[in-house]
């Protein structure tokens, strides 16, 4: 009993899912070096072919380069994958919809507060989404100041009146005075932001380091590296301002240095490491509109207990999707009357992709309650006894 809710895999849907793998490989890697021919045309764009561009921040830029190309290569991989590119254009389909613009009023406030309020943190309690939140904006703002300036996006001058000028693109945006309170802010913008960050941080570490739970699962190089190297942004970035302001740049060299070093291989490491899910959150919004838009189409009846457990919509396109990915969960050695399905109801296709139905059930037509019961039921079995009289 217990092999027949366990999955089966045979050989030509092996190949066939190497294959698929392969081409999907070759399709991720041609759209990450389409993304970094992007940005390099952006950057000559952006500093006027390369005019307005500083030399000083060579490796600021390359690492820039390299991570996006890095990042677009995972991400498309991550979404061409059948378990998530079936629901991501799913949800596509579901957010060009006519029939569900109504349901946006509620759905869009409440996807930007889970994205940019990082509410679903906060049902795990205050701490930590106070460290999430700081964290994030903390390097969300970051990027948003240095990138821009790296690539000679923006970019400062001073007037003949003595006023700041801001360019954007190689086209001039505005003046304003250098002894305003705008001022200070514009110039230690990344001050505020490393912060923001550092609070962040601080909170990371000491839960890391005090929450036995989280000291017990947690790994060096995928949990505490990054952090750490965030850390060591923030600190240099703190000590450039440091010793321009009260040193005279005295140690600015190795400092900056110090600092690029660190940035560069944060950069480098964000494809592989734990903060590729800041990328990655986005794409779940795509789930709440498909569970949400869902909650009034026809629901999945459990075949065993036939009490309603999911919309039939997420079922069906759970069953394409193992089938895609090669894997079997049929019910082969189960008859349907066995679990109490009405003799009027439509059997259930074995193969989702064939037009032929058959009368075998799929595992995942059974409810989380009836999947529990089942599995005990085949472990009593395992043992020589019988199930039916304990549950």
């Amino acid at each position: 009993m217990e092999q027949s809710f366990s999955s089966r895999r045979t050989p030509t849907s092996s190949a066939r899912s190497q294959r698929a793998g392969q081409r999907l490989r070759t399709r991720s890697l041609i759209a990450g070096i389409v993304a970094a021919a992007l940005l390099i045309m952006l950057i000559a764009l952006g500093s006027r072919g390369f005019h307005w561009f500083d030399a000083a921040l060579i490796g600021y830029a390359v690492a820039t380069v390299f991570a996006t190309a890095a990042v677009t290569y995972k991400y498309t991989f991550w979404l061409s994958r059948p378990p998530t590119g079936r629901y991501w254009w799913r949800s596509w389909q579901l957010f060009l919809s006519y029939a569900n613009f109504r349901r946006y009023s509620a759905l869009i406030p409440a996807a930007i507060g889970d994205l940019f309020g990082q509410s679903f943190i906060r049902k795990r309690g205050l701490y930590r989404w106070v460290t999430h939140l700081c964290i994030f904006w903390g390097v969300l703002l970051s990027c948003m100041v240095t990138f821009p300036l790296t690539f000679g996006w923006w970019r400062f001058t001073q007037t003949a009146a003595g006023l700041y000028r801001i360019w954007f693109f190689g086209f001039p945006f505005f003046a304003f005075p250098v002894d305003t309170p705008f001022a200070f802010l514009v110039i230690h913008a990344l001050d505020f932001t490393a912060a923001l960050l550092f609070i962040g941080l601080v909170l990371a570490f000491h839960r890391r380091f005090h929450d036995l739970a989280l000291i017990a699962v947690q790994r060096f190089r995928f949990d505490i590296v990054p952090l750490a190297l965030l850390m060591a942004i923030v600190v240099t970035g703190g000590a450039l301002t440091a010793d321009s302001t009260w040193l005279g740049g005295a140690y600015y060299w190795y400092i900056s240095l110090t600092h690029e070093t660190v940035v560069v291989l944060w950069l480098i490491s964000l494809p592989f490491g734990k903060f590729f899910h800041l990328i990655e959150r986005p794409a779940t919004v795509g789930i709440e509109l498909y569970w949400q838009t869902g909650e009034n189409t026809t629901q999945q009846k459990c075949a065993r207990c036939s009490e309603e457990f999911a919309p039939v919509r997420f079922i069906q396109d759970l069953k394409h999707t193992l089938y895609e990915v090669g894997e079997n969960y049929t019910i082969r050695d189960t008859p349907v009357q066995s679990f109490g399905v009405r003799a009027d109801e439509p059997p259930v296709k074995s193969n989702p992709s064939e037009d032929q139905a058959t009368a075998t059930l799929w595992w995942q037509d059974l409810c989380p309650t009836c999947k529990r019961v089942m599995r005990a039921q085949a472990n009593l079995a395992a043992l020589g006894r019988d199930g039916n009289q304990f549950l």
